[in-house]
């Protein structure tokens, strides 16, 4: 497995942790009352987007194919899937067992969120590992 695709790896590992970090901040900051943990959050996510666009070789290597197709991976397990399963089970639990706040409606998205980041780095770890398999078998060959 070349070097660029790991280095992709951990790039939306990284990524997607950082944003996992943002959500729950929010569900943190309705809990408490208080803005302050969403304006951490927020201030880190918007120094490492800085760092990123401004540092060169951070941004020539965030620019590969490799990197911005795990990175889409990422979006779509801890974004887009669920955001739709938070949706439609809010919507199902609303009418079959009692109405949700926005609070617990955020707490149901962050807990999908986090489950669908995990499922993310199993897949990418045995996709590592398969892919070490595969070259032990090549190598006895």
């Amino acid at each position: 497995m070349p070097k660029v695709r790991h280095y992709a790896d951990i790039v939306a590992i990284l990524a997607g942790f950082m944003w996992l970090v943002l959500y729950w901040s929010v569900s943190v900051s309705a809990h408490l009352g208080s803005i302050e943990p969403s304006l951490a959050a927020l201030l880190m996510v918007g120094s490492l987007i800085l760092i990123s666009f401004v540092h060169r070789p951070i941004r020539v290597l965030l620019g590969r194919y490799h990197v911005r197709k795990r990175r889409t991976e990422m979006w779509m397990h801890i974004l887009a899937l669920p955001l739709t399963l938070a949706f439609l089970l809010a919507i199902g639990i609303d009418h079959l067992i009692t109405p949700m706040n926005g609070e617990q409606k955020m707490l149901l998205f962050n807990a999908l969120a986090t489950a669908g980041w995990l499922v993310f780095v199993v897949t990418l770890l045995v996709k590592l590992l398969c892919h070490l398999v595969q070259q032990k078998r090549k190598a006895r060959k």
